[in-house]
């Protein structure tokens, strides 16, 4: 027997099957257990003259060998079990089916009695059930794409956002398992939009237009090219001189925006009602309604239509019926209430009730049904409530601090909503076996996973004494979705950080002295905050944005722990090398009285001069790259804390560095960043495990509870247990809120367009055709994406200025667009005196720039990158920043886009760009924050027409979806499809000036 599997990629339906059988690993990366072979199935007649691919999924994997699929569970294990399974890439052989044999195999996959259809497959049926149904309820649109850089007439489905949520949950993790793993949305998307395209195909006349009457023009209008290729076959257009594709896909692309509004004023609606309290027999009521889509308030009962209460609604009782029949397949227990002429509601028992709360609300919601439900439904839990009272000290008049160490008193009970429950009470409900039960007056859902999971917590110890560290990971790891957490009461130190709500209880800590300056109110609370977590001996991630004084805050913990003389360990200081100085200043500036070593160079100390030191110091400060080189020597040390500056250097648990600052002994560890999380969320795990190791667990569970739920399908749910997990040890601040800064000035961005000479759209041209084809050719993935990220580094220097991609030393003059406005803006920047900051990502092409800028504006243009050296470096900031003189600023972004203050400017330059929002913010925060008096202006420089203007679009476009999605560089863009990559690539006509 075999089991079918599919994945949707590369715009088909890829089809795999699954054999049984024993097997050994053999190094060869090819999955043992697959076969394209179905010759003498039943599916034979879909995939006889289907080509034979192979593709590279990612499986779980132990012992060397993929995971047989649950269809295989009846066969005996033939793969050992030696831990966890792990994701990796095999190779599979299968056939990829042309559209109309492939919605021919989904409609019938499940009826095949030699084949096991394995939940990928029937999954995507569903998916083709949904396509079919949008397109006989009329719920598609005609479209014009580009594919593989060729424009094509489409059918364009228009669900449901709810149904789509609803599908996007459901996806099976083995549907994504092509391509490296792509996020459950886009498999959607992509599959739903090609079965809904095949299905109108298979259905409208083809040609859709009737014949012109006498000589048709040669060639025909565009629009009735594209309407010809809406059905039939072949989607494809020819292209023909005047051929306005851009604006005919815009009006299409409208239109199918204004259809995603809700379709129709009157909607079904379903409503759950409860029993009465005095009915003994528990009978539930599911109502019968119409709602208005518009205004849900306006709402008429099936009873009361079918006794002509609502005559004002034309044609009430022909849509609700309508929409009756319609629910029916999605909730076939309406089938008992529909025999009636008039169908007013649903009676059923409890078992009937929990069905429609669990099963049918859902899928009636995500197929556009309006659904009402009780106000406990999916509130009223049953759950676990964690008591902890802190410990007396024997015979002690006043306590002497707490700490994780400190003793706590514990006790574990189970609860429904705020009430705890008792073990009579519990083992009555196991007893009832009822997914719903009335207890103490009120409805509450218990399934029986959440009863077996109730039965096993009273079998486990539920009172007694722990340490505030164990209390602390307990409230952490506490809970599922079968018995979730639902209070934590606890007392003193250990209740406000447990609570979350730690930050609002605490009273400001007023400015320490020894701090030469006056803290705002919110950077005292940042202090507060600070101290109250140092104090249990917890780490804490400071996360408020560039430019509040994260440094400020830091130094003045500092300098409050050793108000009125007192000794404490030195504080151990990581950051990059750009930073070092910048903490001496800041340092010298605000705690004077602070003694500081900075740990860096070849002259640096090692061993018992090391340590004498430190021993010597109150601060010390190091770099990143020394901290990896001296783990040893400095591990060796007894340091008070750590504190990473810029700790987003730790985002990859893995490397060197991360691994070494981790190593390093600390009574607390503090992390600073602006960007907890640039890319993915593990970034905030392991920066989390640095300051609090093991607090979150292991990175495979965080992932799997955590990251892949909000990542891949947006889960809230999953969303709000990490931000109460994190909540006690991450604070965040905005500058832009102004309940936290109202005298900061605002910040405005403007996107500055530039055309390319003919020149660099001849070089950028040559440079697409040359590398598209290389691409193409690309043998294997690593190659592939190193030419990819080769390209885009090269269209990148053609649009800065051919001399940079050519790196001849020719003149600069008149060849550049780009070039042309940057000169432009300087001057008049320097001509209303004041100054800017120009960024460009390359070293060379800021050293190109520097003496020809300075040369053409006639005033200073100072230059700072990596090879900077650091006496030069605070140089050249100071000067900067104290002379008055109008100036510009080139910098860097890699070596200056962090760390330093160079609010001197009101301007800032964006000359190429980094594709990554969070980068920009933090390289334009050098002018944008706390000392900036004027408003500041941002400038990104973008070439129009070329890749620079799409990827700007597209970065526009995922901001939505979190404060930095792609991740730092490009790396992200190496995961685009070759039709992808050459419609970002192209050269649009408008790009060239005049």
């Amino acid at each position: 027997m075999l089991v079918a599997h599919a994945v949707w990629h590369g715009g088909a339906l890829c089809l795999w099957a699954e054999r049984p059988g024993p097997h050994t690993p053999d190094g060869s990366g090819r999955h043992p257990h697959a076969t394209a072979d179905l010759t003498g199935t039943s599916y034979e007649p879909f995939t006889a003259h289907a080509p034979r691919i192979t593709l590279d999924l990612l499986l779980p994997t132990t012992g060397g060998l993929p995971l047989p699929s649950p269809e295989l569970a009846t066969v005996p294990a033939t793969v050992p079990e030696t831990g966890e399974p792990e994701l990796r890439p095999w190779r599979v052989p299968a056939l990829a089916l042309d559209p109309f044999a492939a919605m021919a195999l989904l409609r019938h996959a499940e009826e095949a009695a030699d084949v096991i259809p394995g939940t990928d497959l029937r999954y995507l049926g569903l998916v083709a059930d949904t396509a079919c149904d949008l397109v006989r309820r009329g719920r598609v649109l005609p479209a014009l794409v580009r594919e593989d850089g060729a424009p094509a007439a489409r059918w364009r489905p228009v669900p449901d956002a709810g149904r789509v949520r609803a599908l996007t949950e459901a996806m099976p993790p083995a549907c994504r398992s092509a391509g490296g793993g792509r996020p459950a949305g886009e498999v959607l998307r992509e599959a739903l939009g090609g079965l809904a395209d095949t299905v109108v195909r298979g259905t409208v006349p083809h040609p859709l237009l009737p014949p012109r009457r006498g000589k048709a023009p040669d060639p025909l209008p565009l629009t009735e090219r594209w309407a010809n290729a809406l059905t039939g076959p072949d989607p494809w257009l020819s292209r023909e001189p005047g051929d306005d594709l851009d604006g005919l896909a815009a009006e299409l692309d409208a239109w199918a925006a204004a259809a995603g509004r809700p379709a129709g004023p009157l909607r079904t609606c379903f409503r759950l009602a409860e029993p009465e309290p005095t009915d003994a027999a528990d009978a539930w009521r599911i109502e019968f309604a119409l709602q208005s889509t518009e205004d849900p308030s306006l709402y008429v009962p099936a009873a009361t239509i079918w006794a002509g209460g609502a005559a004002s609604i034309a044609d009430a009782e022909e849509t609700l019926l309508a929409g009756l029949g319609r629910a029916l397949r999605l909730f076939p227990d309406l089938s008992q209430a529909l025999s009636g002429p008039a169908p007013a509601e649903l009676r059923t028992g409890v078992a009937g009730a929990f069905r429609f709360l669990r099963q049918a609300a859902p899928l009636l919601a995500a197929a556009g049904f309006g659904v009402l439900l009780p106000q406990w439904a999916g509130r009223t839990r049953l759950g676990m409530r964690l008591t902890t009272r802190t410990q007396a000290e024997a015979g002690a008049v006043t306590s002497s601090g707490f700490g994780l160490g400190s003793l706590v008193d514990f006790r574990w009970d189970l609860a429904v909503g705020d009430e705890p429950l008792t073990e009579e009470e519990l083992a009555e409900l196991a007893r009832l076996k009822a997914p719903l039960v009335r207890l103490r007056g009120r409805w509450v859902e218990l399934d029986e996973a959440q009863l077996e999971a109730a039965l096993d917590f009273l079998r486990r110890p539920r009172t007694g004494t722990m340490s505030a560290a164990q209390a602390v990971r307990a409230a952490v790891h506490a809970g599922d979705d079968a018995l979730p957490l639902l209070e934590v009461d606890a007392d003193g130190p250990l209740g406000d950080l447990l609570s979350g709500e730690a930050d609002h209880r605490l009273s400001p800590t007023t400015t320490p002295e020894g701090f030469n300056g006056e803290l705002r109110p919110f950077q005292e609370r940042g202090l507060s905050w600070l101290k109250f977590l140092d104090d249990l001996g917890l780490g804490g991630i400071l996360a408020d944005s560039m430019g509040l004084g994260k440094t400020a805050q830091t130094l003045a913990l500092l300098a409050l722990e050793r108000a009125g003389g007192r000794r404490v360990a030195p504080t151990l200081l990581v950051g990059p090398m750009s930073l070092v100085g910048n903490w001496q200043r800041e340092a010298a500036k605000f705690t004077p009285k602070l003694r500081v070593y900075v740990h860096h160079g070849g002259a640096r100390h090692r061993g018992a001069e090391l340590a004498e030191a430190v021993a010597q110091a109150d601060l010390v400060l190091t770099t990143y790259g020394t901290a990896a080189r001296d783990a040893r020597m400095l591990a060796e040390i007894e340091w008070g804390r750590v504190v990473c500056d810029e700790a987003q250097a730790l985002k990859n648990s893995g490397t060197r560095q991360a691994r070494a600052v981790r190593g390093i002994p600390a009574r607390s560890r503090l992390a600073l960043t602006g960007t907890p999380v640039e890319n993915h969320l593990t970034e905030l795990w392991s920066i989390m495990e640095f300051v609090n190791p093991g607090l979150l667990g292991p990175r495979s569970a965080f992932r799997e509870r955590f990251a892949a739920p909000i990542e891949e399908r947006g889960d809230e749910a999953a969303a709000a247990a990490l931000r109460r997990v994190t909540g006690p040890f991450v604070l965040r601040r905005l500058k832009t809120d102004r309940s936290i800064i109202s005298d900061l000035p605002d910040k405005q961005e403007i996107k500055v367009y530039c055309n390319l000479t003919a020149e660099q759209a001849s070089l950028y041209q040559a440079t697409v055709d040359d590398m598209l084809a290389r691409i193409a050719e690309a043998a294997d993935e690593a190659g592939r994406r190193g030419l990819v990220l080769a390209t885009m580094a090269r269209l990148k220097q053609v649009c800065n200025h051919p001399a940079h991609l050519l790196k001849d030393g020719s003149r600069l003059p008149g060849r550049s667009g780009k070039l042309e406005r940057l000169e432009e803006i300087c001057a008049e920047i320097l001509g209303q005196g004041e100054k800017a900051l120009a960024f460009t990502q390359y070293a060379e092409f800021g050293s190109m720039l520097q003496p020809y800028l300075a040369a053409r504006l006639g005033r200073p243009v100072l230059w700072l990158h990596g090879g900077t050296p650091k006496a030069r470096r605070d140089e050249l900031v100071q000067r900067f920043q104290e002379d008055a003189e109008p100036a510009v600023f080139l910098l860097s972004l890699k070596a200056a886009g962090t760390g330093l203050t160079l609010t001197a400017a009101n301007h800032v330059v964006h000359i190429d760009r980094w594709w990554n929002p969070a980068v920009e913010d933090q390289a334009t925060d050098r002018a944008f924050r706390i000392g900036q008096t004027r408003n500041v202006q941002v400038r990104k420089f973008i070439c129009v027409g070329t890749l620079e203007e799409r990827v700007d679009e597209m970065i526009e476009r995922k901001k939505a979806l979190a404060e930095s999605v792609v991740g730092t560089g490009e790396d992200w863009l190496t995961e685009l499809s070759v039709a992808e990559l050459r419609d970002v690539l192209r050269l649009s006509p408008e790009a060239v000036s005049d």
